[in-house]
């Protein structure tokens, strides 16, 4: 039941943050803020992704599913609602998959929330890639930024494993009916989604390992500015990244 046991704690966690952040009106519209700001560095770091190419459906996934400023709490509250059945409602290796997630999303919460506390005190008037940068390099904690990364690796890697499982995009597809008849539709999308994006990746050799490559370099290189330059060199980065005057 270890599958179970992360995806209720990781749930409890989110939950704790969230009502958190519930509870301060300006905290809540701080943590928007921080999430929208994250969501665009990341469709302007793989714009060149994006824009089309054998890795666009990949990177499309990354952003909506895991960089995403969209509310995710639906998912969270089908992952609280089926913690203690997963194990037997899905194969072991897709229960594995969503204990994943489960955790990375925990502690992407944890740092979100964090730095938005960070980011309220700051002036409002400044600009906010330099209220970004500060904020990033205030809360420090690179260890987790560093796991944090690793877990979306891993993430990748394991979808990409599920694609060769003989029959298991069939058993998905049965699923359908049992998992929007047991409310558990957001889940279900996750997990096809995943599926085709890297089963349509892994029909060209090299491809996952390539595009999870790039993501871990690029993310790298945006620790090494975040944490190691001058707060001036953030702020003009971010900027060139954003498509926007620094």
């Amino acid at each position: 039941m270890q599958a179970a046991r992360t995806i209720r704690d990781a749930v409890a966690a989110v939950e704790s943050l969230r009502r958190s952040a519930a509870s301060d009106a300006r905290l809540l519209v701080g943590l928007g803020e921080i999430k929208r700001l994250q969501s665009r560095r990341f469709a302007g770091t793989y714009a060149d992704l994006l824009q089309g190419g054998p890795y666009q459906a990949a990177a499309a996934f990354f952003l909506e599913e895991l960089y995403g400023d969209k509310d995710y709490a639906r998912r969270d509250e089908q992952f609280a609602r089926i913690a203690g059945a997963i194990e037997t409602l899905f194969p072991a290796h897709v229960a594995e998959t969503a204990a994943s997630l489960a955790r990375l999303h925990a502690l992407t919460e944890d740092l979100d929330l964090q730095m938005a506390r960070i980011w309220l005190r700051r002036d409002a008037q400044e600009p906010s890639v330099r209220r970004y940068a500060y904020a990033w390099r205030e809360l420090g904690r690179r260890q987790e930024r560093a796991e944090q990364l690793d877990s979306v690796i891993r993430l990748g890697e394991e979808l990409a494993r599920l694609t060769r499982k003989p029959g298991l995009r069939t058993m998905l597809r049965m699923m359908r009916g049992p998992a929007s008849a047991a409310g558990l539709g957001a889940l279900q999308h996750f997990l096809e989604l995943g599926f085709d994006t890297f089963a349509g990746m892994s029909r060209v050799r090299g491809a996952v390992e390539t595009f999870l490559g790039t993501v871990r370099q690029r993310e790298e290189a945006l620790f090494a500015l975040l944490y190691d330059q001058e707060l001036a060199a953030c702020e003009t980065e971010l900027s060139r990244i954003l498509g926007q005057a620094p």
